[in-house]
Protein backbone atom coordinates (compact mmCIF):
# COMPACT_ATOMS: atom_id res chain seq x y z
CA UNK A 1 0.00 0.00 0.00
CA UNK A 2 1.00 3.57 -0.12
CA UNK A 3 0.00 6.86 1.43
CA UNK A 4 -3.87 6.94 0.52
CA UNK A 5 -7.14 9.14 1.99
CA UNK A 6 -9.74 7.22 3.06
CA UNK A 7 -12.46 6.84 0.79
CA UNK A 8 -14.88 8.50 2.94
CA UNK A 9 -13.03 11.03 4.16
CA UNK A 10 -12.46 12.08 0.42
CA UNK A 11 -16.47 12.02 0.16
CA UNK A 12 -16.97 14.09 3.50
CA UNK A 13 -14.58 16.91 1.68
CA UNK A 14 -16.40 17.22 -1.53
CA UNK A 15 -19.85 17.59 0.39
CA UNK A 16 -18.31 20.33 2.72
CA UNK A 17 -18.10 18.52 6.00
CA UNK A 18 -14.61 18.72 6.37
CA UNK A 19 -12.81 22.06 6.15
CA UNK A 20 -8.65 21.86 6.47
CA UNK A 21 -8.37 25.12 7.70
CA UNK A 22 -10.69 25.83 10.19
CA UNK A 23 -11.48 22.43 11.76
CA UNK A 24 -9.38 20.67 14.16
CA UNK A 25 -7.29 18.13 12.60
CA UNK A 26 -4.49 15.42 14.71
CA UNK A 27 -2.29 12.62 13.43
CA UNK A 28 -2.83 9.27 15.23
CA UNK A 29 0.68 6.89 15.06
CA UNK A 30 -1.16 2.85 14.36
CA UNK A 31 0.56 -0.50 14.87
CA UNK A 32 -0.21 -2.43 11.96
CA UNK A 33 0.06 -6.00 13.80
CA UNK A 34 -3.69 -4.48 15.48
CA UNK A 35 -4.72 -2.71 12.45
CA UNK A 36 -5.94 -3.61 9.31
CA UNK A 37 -6.52 -1.10 6.46
CA UNK A 38 -9.71 -0.74 5.03
CA UNK A 39 -9.41 2.63 2.84
CA UNK A 40 -13.42 2.07 1.71
CA UNK A 41 -15.04 1.00 4.96
CA UNK A 42 -13.66 2.35 7.26
CA UNK A 43 -14.74 5.89 7.95
CA UNK A 44 -14.42 6.84 11.81
CA UNK A 45 -11.54 7.04 14.17
CA UNK A 46 -13.40 4.39 16.15
CA UNK A 47 -12.66 1.45 12.96
CA UNK A 48 -9.01 1.64 14.35
CA UNK A 49 -8.83 -0.26 17.96
CA UNK A 50 -7.81 1.70 20.80
CA UNK A 51 -4.84 -0.53 20.89
CA UNK A 52 -3.45 0.14 17.83
CA UNK A 53 -3.49 3.79 18.50
CA UNK A 54 0.38 4.27 19.65
CA UNK A 55 -0.21 8.15 20.17
CA UNK A 56 -2.05 10.91 19.20
CA UNK A 57 -1.06 14.48 18.18
CA UNK A 58 -2.19 17.80 19.48
CA UNK A 59 -4.31 19.54 17.01
CA UNK A 60 -2.26 20.15 13.71
CA UNK A 61 -0.90 24.06 13.57
CA UNK A 62 0.15 26.01 10.91
CA UNK A 63 -2.46 24.27 8.54
CA UNK A 64 -2.24 25.34 4.60
CA UNK A 65 -4.10 24.98 1.63
CA UNK A 66 -2.94 25.42 -1.30
CA UNK A 67 -4.17 23.77 -5.11
CA UNK A 68 -6.00 20.81 -3.13
CA UNK A 69 -2.57 20.39 -1.34
CA UNK A 70 -3.07 19.75 2.56
CA UNK A 71 0.17 20.97 4.60
CA UNK A 72 0.96 21.58 8.28
CA UNK A 73 3.74 21.79 10.89
CA UNK A 74 5.54 19.19 11.57
CA UNK A 75 4.11 17.06 15.12
CA UNK A 76 5.91 15.56 18.05
CA UNK A 77 5.23 12.77 19.87
CA UNK A 78 7.29 13.19 23.33
CA UNK A 79 8.61 10.76 25.45
CA UNK A 80 6.91 8.17 22.88
CA UNK A 81 7.01 4.62 23.89
CA UNK A 82 5.00 1.72 23.03
CA UNK A 83 4.44 -0.97 19.93
CA UNK A 84 5.86 -0.78 16.67
CA UNK A 85 4.49 2.30 14.38
CA UNK A 86 3.89 1.44 10.75
CA UNK A 87 0.94 3.88 9.74
CA UNK A 88 0.16 7.88 10.67
CA UNK A 89 -3.50 8.44 10.28
CA UNK A 90 -4.90 11.90 9.89
CA UNK A 91 -8.43 12.70 11.35
CA UNK A 92 -10.58 15.46 12.23
CA UNK A 93 -10.75 15.41 15.91
CA UNK A 94 -14.54 15.76 16.95
CA UNK A 95 -13.91 14.90 20.65
CA UNK A 96 -15.62 11.54 19.82
CA UNK A 97 -13.71 8.52 17.92
CA UNK A 98 -16.91 7.59 16.76
CA UNK A 99 -17.75 10.59 14.97
CA UNK A 100 -14.30 11.92 14.10
CA UNK A 101 -13.82 11.14 10.37
CA UNK A 102 -10.50 9.39 9.09
CA UNK A 103 -9.15 11.33 6.54
CA UNK A 104 -5.30 9.99 5.45
CA UNK A 105 -3.40 7.13 6.07
CA UNK A 106 0.65 7.44 5.57
CA UNK A 107 2.54 4.16 5.48
CA UNK A 108 5.60 5.55 3.17
CA UNK A 109 7.17 8.25 5.14
CA UNK A 110 10.55 8.61 5.99
CA UNK A 111 11.57 6.82 9.10
CA UNK A 112 8.82 4.36 8.99
CA UNK A 113 8.12 1.68 10.83
CA UNK A 114 9.97 2.36 13.88
CA UNK A 115 9.85 1.17 17.51
CA UNK A 116 9.18 4.10 20.17
CA UNK A 117 12.08 3.66 22.91
CA UNK A 118 10.94 6.92 25.22
CA UNK A 119 12.37 9.58 23.16
CA UNK A 120 10.73 12.88 21.69
CA UNK A 121 9.37 11.40 17.83
CA UNK A 122 9.05 14.30 15.35
CA UNK A 123 6.75 13.46 12.33
CA UNK A 124 8.05 15.75 9.30
CA UNK A 125 5.67 15.89 6.57
CA UNK A 126 7.07 15.69 3.01
CA UNK A 127 7.98 18.72 1.36
CA UNK A 128 7.57 17.42 -2.33
CA UNK A 129 4.15 18.35 -4.43
CA UNK A 130 1.60 16.46 -2.48
CA UNK A 131 2.46 17.31 1.62
CA UNK A 132 0.58 15.34 4.05
CA UNK A 133 -2.09 14.76 0.87
CA UNK A 134 -3.57 15.86 -1.67
CA UNK A 135 -7.13 16.07 -3.18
Amino acid sequence: MSNQLYTKGRQKFLEGALAWLSQDFKAVLVDAALYTPDLVNHEFLSDIPVGARVATSTNLASKTSTSGVADAADVSYVSLSGATVEYVAIYRDTGVAGTSPLVALIDTASGLPFTPTGTTVTVAWDNGSNKIFKL
